[in-house]
């Protein structure tokens, strides 16, 4: 009997092979991989914020990797991918480990016991502001008219969180708070430039436990002479917070980023990523009942926008860490 029309492709191919048709394209996968990612990413942040009421910040730190890079290990082992790192890799095991993992993460989580998570990730995510100004001055990298753009509305929301009629100049506490996490941001700026001008002999996906362990093993040391012994109450709070933060948002957000970025292009990365910092800062105020001030809102719509502008003409991969 005949058919009424053309039998579609699909239909055929399948018939003809045995085979089933693929649910998702690779870039529909590294689409919904990445923006699960930036769901969790954002979500995160006020997560994290509630898990330093049952942990100090150093051991809270230490906990996030030492998990994250288990689960990593156990990953690599299973699927018989783990590999050591070759000499050509050691300066990326380095500064991946030490300055964004170890730096980036324990700065920000200081922070966080003294200011709201919603301005942390905005403050936190101002990276690719540092990011253009050091190419510049230290590799002769040319300002475009977007660059320029970009910097001055990164500028711009930067002095509008940091209005100076709404900051308490008496609570020193916070000052430092605020400046750690511009420092985080700077400490994950160098990194991303290191990445940019070197290249190892391993993905990031098999140097990611590596660099993990490279910042749990110092953040263990500096947590027992910081904070004593473990801090960590035990509460199913605590428990929650840290297989969250752990397992989830740092070793399943770093494979599905990784395997985001083999199918969808840097600068459609780099500008998607803006999405964390937004909703880390709505998920704070509608989880830990934060406020969203007008300085506040037009400090967000700056920064992002600016970023935005500036990720526009990247086209080179970055290596993304929340």
């Amino acid at each position: 009997m005949r058919t009424s029309g053309p039998i579609p492709a699909t239909t055929t191919l399948a018939g003809l092979h045995g085979q089933r048709p693929a649910f998702l394209s690779a870039h529909a996968k590294g689409i919904v991989l990445l923006g699960l990612a930036i769901v969790i990413w954002g979500i995160n942040w006020p997560v994290m914020k509630s898990g330093l009421s049952h942990i100090g910040p150093y051991w809270f730190s230490a906990t996030r990797f030492a998990l994250g890079g288990l689960c990593l290990f156990a990953l690599q082992i299973a699927t018989g991918t783990l590999r050591l790192p070759t000499k050509r890799d050691l300066p990326l095991v380095l500064s991946v480990g030490l300055v964004q993992m170890l730096t980036f993460t324990l700065l920000g989580a200081i922070a966080m016991t003294e200011i709201p998570a919603g301005r942390s990730a905005v403050l936190a995510y101002t990276t690719p502001l540092w990011v253009t100004p050091i190419t510049i001055l230290f590799f002769r990298e040319r300002l475009t008219r977007n660059q320029a753009i970009g910097i001055g509305l990164g500028i711009v929301g930067v002095v509008a969180l940091f209005n100076p009629f709404t900051l308490d100049w008496s609570n020193t506490f916070q000052l430092k708070a605020n400046l750690m996490l511009l420092s985080a941001s700077f400490c994950w700026a160098l990194c991303i430039i290191h990445l940019r001008y070197y290249k190892g002999d391993s993905s990031a996906y098999q140097l990611a436990p590596w660099q993990m362990l490279m910042a749990t093993l110092p953040l263990i040391a500096i947590a027992y002479i910081v904070e004593g012994p473990y801090s960590g109450d035990g509460t199913a709070n605590f428990w929650t917070t840290i297989l969250f933060v752990g397992p989830v948002a740092t070793a399943f957000c770093f494979c599905a980023v990784n395997a985001a970025s083999m199918w969808l292009s840097s600068t459609n990365m780099a500008t998607a990523m803006l999405g964390v910092p937004v909703i880390g800062l709505l998920s704070a105020v509608l989880f830990l009942g934060e406020q969203l001030t007008v300085g506040l809102t037009i400090g967000v719509i700056a920064i992002v926008s600016g970023i935005f502008i500036v990720s526009l003409r990247s086209k080179k991969t970055v290596h993304i860490q929340p």
